[in-house]
């Protein structure tokens, strides 16, 4: 019941992104792609999920822009 009730306030999150006209929000576009691996059959999801917002890049920045994560890897 505890997955059924996320499932739910996902899908409620993405109605009020698509009424607010944010979908191509790259955070959005992050989470729609983090949803597709959820239809994986191998039992690697949560890994799968976790690295899809994860950055991979391995020099760091020279000074950071924000203070904080944004939730998913802003587009270059």
């Amino acid at each position: 019941m505890d997955a059924r009730s996320k499932l739910i306030d996902v899908a409620a999150f993405l109605d009020r992104v698509q009424r607010a006209g944010q979908e191509e929000d790259f955070r959005v576009v992050a989470l729609k792609e983090a949803i597709g691996v959820l239809s994986q059959a191998e039992a690697t999801r949560a890994k799968e999920v976790l690295l899809s917002f994860s950055d991979a890049s391995a020099e760091p920045i020279a000074k950071a822009t924000t203070q904080g994560a944004c939730g998913a890897v802003p587009p270059k």
